[in-house]
This record gives structure tokens, sequence and C-alpha cells, in this order.
């Protein structure tokens, strides 16, 4: 039986697993291993509603557990510490509680296949100060550290009369950076309704911190401007053209020598790959430790090896590569699906060719903003409003169906309608 261990349980890893299991693991055709090291799975893409509360991960997030019962897969917790590749085994760190008491000792995973899929993380470029004084948004647990600090500063406001506002800084005005920026207003509305009526949003100082000189740079510049109309209006200060060269306990400082006061900071300017990956098996990676791939995703020193998502190095055939984003690793799950399934049964492998279906910034409930890319559109067609707030909501739905289904997605549709009128619109605990 082949033995195959996809490592990294986000969207594409998770997608793939699940795919893997239910078609070879249910037939008894492969043993199926996803490894994760933590034990639930949420959306990258929603992090910014779960750092001001509107979403909450408790309720949303998935528990790898239980969905690989469900789906003829095995689910192992644990850190990636190395690759041997002669042996194909991996080998996954020691596991401690947070009182640093052992629950599992260090152990051997065998493969006949290896998926990488473990993702990206913040990319500080070494700035001085960035990485004790700010926030990276890139996990469930920086979001709720987010959100504990955001609730502390609206209490001290609400608490001491001399206070003027809350000063928050986001570095970085890519899609997260955007994001959050609309989602704290909307906070802060929707605080009013609870007990802090003397919340609004003139008492809330953003500052969206941008190096470039327009916010969303990987989009058309038309999208980039409305979205840049849109958060003026609500008030957010773009700051584009804006080097941060250092990060303090009081704020950023820019290389024009400019103070950027701040009590919360967030750092949302760039990704690269973990840093244990530069080194890792002697597999071949970029200047930002992504594993460089073969056009069928396999590594190009290991066929028997695939990396999908973030973590991949992946060149088009315009010389560009594959953008890190959610709808690639989805894209990607599906051909790595393919070419596992045609390695087994010794059929040719096809190359993954990166398909645009445009993207959506969402600013909140006051607006959604993108382009969408298709036969139909005859190149990209900007989207906004309401239509564009249904397309943006229905890639998360597409994630949701490629794990549960049509049938268990339309009720989890359902209950969510359910628990809008039960339970508060922001998460207050």
């Amino acid at each position: 039986m082949t033995r195959i261990i996809v490592v990294g349980g986000g969207a594409g890893g998770l997608e793939l697993a699940t795919k893997l299991g239910r078609t070879l693991g249910r037939k008894g055709r492969a043993k199926v291993t996803l490894v994760d090291r933590k034990g639930s799975h949420l959306w990258k893409p929603l992090l910014h509603e779960v750092a001001t509360g509107s979403m909450d991960a408790g309720v949303d997030a998935l528990s790898y557990r239980a969905h690989a019962k469900n789906h003829s897969f095995d689910f192992q917790m644990g850190s990636l510490k190395d690759i041997d590749r002669e042996r194909k085994v991996i080998t996954l760190a020691p596991l401690y509680d947070k009182k640093d008491e052992l629950l599992m000792p260090e152990r051997e995973l065998e493969y006949d296949i290896l998926v990488m899929a473990i993702g990206s993380t913040s990319n500080d470029f070494n700035t001085p100060g960035v990485r004790e004084n700010c926030i990276f948004l890139d996990s469930p647990e920086q979001a709720h550290r987010f959100r504990t600090q955001m609730n502390n500063q609206f209490l001290k406001l609400h608490a001491n009369k001399e206070q003027k506002t809350v000063d928050i800084a986001i570095v970085g005005a890519g899609a997260t950076g955007v994001e959050l920026s609309a989602e704290l207003h909307n906070a802060v509305k929707e605080l009013q309704n609870y007990g802090f009526g003397d919340l609004d949003s003139s008492r809330l100082n953003v500052n969206l911190v941008e190096a470039g000189e327009r916010i969303l740079p990987a989009l058309p510049p038309r999208i980039s401007s409305a979205a840049h109309s849109e958060l003026t209006k609500l008030g957010v200060n773009v700051r584009t053209a804006t080097m941060v060269t250092k990060a303090d306990e009081t704020g950023l400082t820019t290389k024009d020598g400019d103070h950027i006061p701040a009590q919360i900071m967030v750092w949302a300017a760039g990704i690269k790959a973990p840093d244990f990956i530069k080194d890792i098996a002697g597999l071949e990676t970029n200047r930002i430790n992504q594993l460089v791939v073969k056009p069928t995703l396999q590594t190009t020193r290991d066929d028997d090896i695939y990396v999908i998502g973030d973590l991949a190095s992946c060149a088009q055939e315009d010389g560009s590569f594959v953008p890190p984003r959610a709808q690639a690793a989805h894209q990607m799950a599906s051909r790595c699906f393919s070419n596992i399934v045609a390695k087994i049964t010794d059929r040719e492998q096809k190359p993954y060719v990166y398909s645009d279906h445009g993207s959506l910034v969402s600013l909140s409930r006051f607006s959604t903003v993108g382009s969408l890319m298709g036969n139909l559109t005859k190149g990209s067609m900007m989207v906004e409003g309401r239509i564009a707030r249904v397309v943006y909501i229905s890639l998360y739905r597409m994630h949701q169906i490629a794990l549960h289904g049509v049938v268990k997605t339309s009720l989890m549709m359902l209950v969510g309608r359910i628990n809008r009128v039960l339970r508060p619109n922001l998460k207050l605990h």
C-alpha cells in the first residue's frame, strides 16, 4: 500500500489530504496521513475577521482529527523537523505543552510520496524591532493576540477620558492590511451597540503604511484606486511610498525620520517560507526559502516529493511565478492529486498551469472591490459592491465544499444564518 504524507493542513494541504482520503484511503489503495503542528484548521484569508472579533474561531475552526476520521485519512500532530530522503522518512519534533511537559516524543513517519504544504510566515526583512513589537497576522494565535490587545485598548479609552484615540499602525497594504483596516472601523461601529456608546471612528486612528507607490500593488491600478478611496472615506490614514526602518514600543519610524505613534502594530508587509526549510534535505530553495518545483509540482531534486501552496516556487511559461494566493493553493491541490494518482498508476503526469480568476478585497460590510477574469469578460472586469461581496464569500464556500461536500456546506451556511440571530455580531469574550 502506498504511503502518502501531506505536511501542512492549510487551504491546499487539507483539501489534498481530504481528496486523497476519499478516493485512495477509503478504498485501501493508499495510507494517507496529514501532519500539522496545530489541532484545527482555519481558512487563512479570514484571519483579519478573527482579529477584530467578526468571526469566532471557536465556531468556524475545523478539527483535523474529526475531519480525518470522516474522510479516511490519518492525522498526526507535530512539527516537521527533518526529511531523510534516502530512508524516506520524516522526523517530527517532540511535542510539549505550555508548561514544557512532554506530550509526545520525537517520531519518524515513513513515506513513499511526500507532499510539502506548510505555507508561509511573515517576512520582517530583518527590520529592527519588528519581531519584538509587531503582531504578525499569519496564524489564529496571532489573530487572538491582536483581538485581546484591541479590546484592552478600547477598554482603556472608554475608562480614561484623557486618552483621545486608539492608535493602530498596519505595515503592508496588501489584501491583509487593507481588509484589517476596514474591519477595524466595522468593529468600532459594532462595539457602540455593546456598552461603548462613546466610541466612534473619530477615536480610532488607523495608519496603513505601504512602501510602494499604491496600495494593493498586486491588483490593477483602478481597483487599488477604488480601495484607496473607500478607506479614506472610512477615516483610514493611507500612507504610500513610506518605508518603515524601525519599530519600538511607541510606534514606527520611517525612512524619512517620521514617527508614527501606535499602541498596536501589525506587520503584513511580505511573506517567506519558514527558515528551517532553507537547508532541509538538500532540496533546492530560493531567496525566501521556498522549495523550487518542476511544472508537475515535484521538487527539482526528488520526484517523490511534491510541493503546493505558498511553499512552492513555481515558474510559469512567461517567466513569472505563481503568486501566494488561496486560489493558487486550491488549484495546486487539484493538480497534485491528479499527478499523485498518475504516479501510482504509472501514467503521465501533467504540468500545473495557474489560472488567475481575479482577486477580491473585502472592506468589511462597507464595500468589496476586485476583478474577475475569464472567457466571458475577455480579460479582467472590475466589480464592486454587493456583487463583489457575493463572489468574495463564494471563494470561502468553494473551500468548504472541497472539504465537506455540497450538502454539509449548505447545512453549515444555514447554521451560520441562525447564529446571526442567536449570537452577537462581534465576539466579545
